[in-house]
C-alpha cells in the first residue's frame, strides 16, 4: 500500500482493496499511522490522495506517529496544490490538532506564508459564519479592520468576497442563513 501511495498507482490500490476488502479499515484502526493518505500528500501524488480521500475520508483527519495530520505534511513538504485540494476537501482540516497542539493554521503564521494564510482566513470566516457563531466572525472583522499590515486592503477583498467550493461568499451564506447581524 505504501508503494502504490508513493508511486500514485491507483490500479495497485484497488487490487489491494479486492485481495483484503478491509485493508483500509485495518489501517484506520491503528491510532498513529502514516496511512497511504499521508504518504501520497508527501510525495505529491494529487489523483492517489483525491481517490483516498474519497474511500477513506476519516484519513484526512488522522495524525502519524510523528504527530502530523496530511495538511500538515502538505505544509511542511510545500505541496500547494495537496494543500488547496486537501482545504476544498474538508475546511475544517486548518483546525486539526497536530504536534505540540499546532494547527495547520498555526503552521502557516510561524512559516509566514501570506498566500496560505488568506486561504486559511477564508476558510476560518467561512467557518464561523456556517456554525452561526457571530462573535467569532465580529473578532475577525475587527482583526482585519484593525490590521496596519500592507497587504490588508487586499486581505479584506478577498476574505470578504471570497467564494467557497459551492460558490458562496460568507455575506451570501449570512444571508440565507438569515444573519441580519452579520450581513
Amino acid at each position: 500500500m505504501r508503494n502504490a501511495a508513493q508511486e500514485g498507482h491507483i490500479n495497485v490500490l484497488y487490487e489491494l482493496i479486492q485481495n483484503d476488502q478491509c485493508v483500509l479499515e485495518h489501517i484506520d484502526h491503528v491510532p498513529f499511522l502514516d496511512t497511504p493518505l499521508h504518504v501520497a500528500v508527501s510525495a505529491g501524488n494529487i489523483e492517489f490522495m483525491m481517490e483516498m480521500m474519497n474511500l477513506k475520508p476519516t484519513f484526512a483527519r488522522k495524525l502519524n506517529q510523528a504527530g502530523f495530520s496530511p495538511m500538515h505534511l502538505a505544509l511542511q513538504n510545500h505541496k500547494t496544490q495537496a494543500v488547496l485540494r486537501l482545504l476544498r476537501f474538508d475546511k475544517g482540516l486548518v483546525c486539526v490538532k497536530g504536534r505540540e497542539v499546532l494547527t495547520p493554521l498555526h503552521r502557516v503564521v510561524q512559516n509566514g506564508n501570506v498566500d496560505f494564510l488568506i486561504k486559511f482566513l477564508e476558510t476560518v470566516f467561512h467557518l464561523a459564519i456556517k456554525n452561526d457563531r457571530f462573535e467569532a466572525f465580529q473578532v475577525l472583522v475587527g482583526w482585519l479592520i484593525r490590521s496596519r499590515h500592507e497587504a490588508a486592503n487586499r486581505w479584506e477583498k478577498e476574505l470578504l468576497s471570497w467564494a467557497d467550493i459551492d460558490g458562496n461568499t460568507v455575506l451570501l451564506i449570512a444571508a440565507s442563513g438569515n444573519r441580519p447581524r452579520v450581513c
